[in-house]
């Protein structure tokens, strides 16, 4: 069945827009050590996770974000961490990766007794909606938060760059649940393989954790992850984003603080008022990709690659602006009054 799957993937990743992804067989480098991680311990390289591949510190670091937060075999089970995928996707209304993590928890066991947990994330999953107690305990928050983060972030870049199934439209109705359960099965490692936390951190060099994030701290694997993931982005951003633009990006994290603004593009314009023509096009994809990606539009690609006319320029703007919108958004769940209650098994 995995062979299949993978081959049926491959194909898959002409579903991957705006960029051209690099192929499994020519991946060098870094970008084909992460893609054999990948198969080893998720079994298949998903368009999510290729889509960065132009840009290699963004693919190491979407990886390593993936793995140590959703994937290792940590305190809490993958089917929990899967109910929070799909809560967080949903709440982001990014439907691809709601029928892809819908479909992986429904092949688990437990599923059923993560409702509530599910309830919390969709409720809070721009931050503490309400002073309630979490269903989980302090031991377990670096991976039900680092969860959240990491599909706050991948749910900016997959709104992005994949459509909104990862079946076809010309795939028969009948035959789209059939398709998503045989791909969701072959999401699993290696037959004897272990995704033992920690072992990939060695893709990025270490860092410092971002502010807010110390609910991380307690788990050495999650917080690495962060800080590495954070640092290499925001490292490779560094090298070519004009700092007006950076500096633009926090200041609307800070105004909107959790809400997406809308429903027209009013303050878009008002945000980018003033800033130097030449900084126009990547300011607003930023702030697009960042606050509300469902207005991005051909014209704002066009006119950002016009001066951007590289793949992996494209992928370090999209991964830094999304990147810095979830942790901003990981740094709320530190703003909880209320103790954590209860495992989450």
């Amino acid at each position: 069945m995995r062979p299949l799957v993978r081959i049926m993937l491959r194909d898959s990743l002409r579903q991957i827009r705006h960029i051209a992804a690099v192929p499994h067989a020519e991946a060098r480098g870094q970008v084909a050590e992460v893609y054999a991680q990948a198969r080893r311990e998720f079994g298949v390289v998903a368009p999510p996770l290729a889509l960065h591949s132009p840009a290699p510190e963004a693919l190491a670091a979407s990886w390593l974000l993936l793995r140590e937060t959703l994937l290792a075999q940590g305190r809490v089970s993958r089917a929990a961490k899967e109910a929070i995928a799909t809560a967080i996707s949903r709440a982001n209304d990014c439907p691809y990766c709601v029928e892809v993590h819908e479909a992986k928890l429904a092949t688990l066991t437990g599923a059923d007794a993560h409702g509530p947990l599910a309830d919390w994330a969709d409720r809070n999953a721009l931050g503490p909606a309400e002073e309630e107690p979490r269903p989980f305990d302090a031991a377990d928050a670096p991976e039900i938060l680092g969860t959240a983060v990491t599909f706050h972030y991948l749910n900016r870049m997959v709104r992005l760059f994949l459509p909104d199934s990862p079946v076809p439209d010309a795939a028969p109705a009948a035959g789209r649940g059939p398709v998503m359960r045989m791909v969701a099965r072959a999401m699993r490692p290696d037959a004897g393989t272990a995704v033992t936390p920690g072992t990939a951190l060695g893709l990025l060099p270490t860092a410092p954790l971002p502010a807010g994030l110390d609910w991380a701290k307690p788990n050495p694997a999650v917080a690495g992850a962060l800080a590495r993931a954070v640092a290499s982005v925001d490292a490779a951003s560094e090298r070519w984003v004009p700092e007006p633009v950076r500096d633009l990006l926090h200041t609307e994290l800070a105004v909107h603080d959790g809400t997406v603004p809308g429903p027209t593009r009013t303050w878009l314009a008002e945000a980018t008022d003033g800033l130097d023509a030449g900084h126009l096009p990547a300011a607003r994809l930023a702030l697009l990709v960042a606050l509300n990606p469902h207005q991005i539009t051909d014209a704002d690609l066009e006119e950002f690659r016009a001066l951007h006319p590289e793949d992996r320029e494209l992928v370090e703007l999209a991964s830094w602006a999304a990147l810095t919108a979830a942790v901003r958004i990981g740094a709320r769940f530190a703003e909880t009054a209320r103790p954590l209650t209860s495992a989450a098994g």
